[in-house]
């Protein structure tokens, strides 16, 4: 068996329904993905968690990226946030292929 390219999904949680939705689409179509830890709590606010933690998810997504061959950058509408910005720095600065939703401007 070929072994799978492994690819890290990056994107802003407010698209979460599509994050999933396309790490389902790559898995199909043979893919090993490493999706993004999405929270328990339903009523999620991103400043619910204290600095150490988002040092701490931030860290550990770049690990990901680290295992990986590529990203896939989740940018509804064109949307980039900072986090993910950096993650797609990241991956360049490793040499990693970055592929994205819609182009990345």
């Amino acid at each position: 068996m070929e072994k799978a390219k492994v690819i890290t999904m990056c994107g802003s949680l407010k698209f979460e329904d599509e994050i999933r939705k396309q790490t389902e689409r790559l898995e199909l179509e043979g893919n090993c993905v490493l999706s993004i830890i999405y929270p328990g709590n339903p009523n999620f606010d991103k400043d619910s968690y204290t600095p150490e933690q988002h040092q701490l998810f931030d860290k550990l997504h770049k690990q990901k990226i680290d295992m990986s061959d590529a990203i896939f950058v989740v940018n509804v509408n064109g949307y980039v946030g900072s986090s993910t910005k950096s993650e797609i720095a990241y991956a360049i600065a490793q040499g990693k292929e970055v592929l994205s939703l819609e182009p990345i401007e």
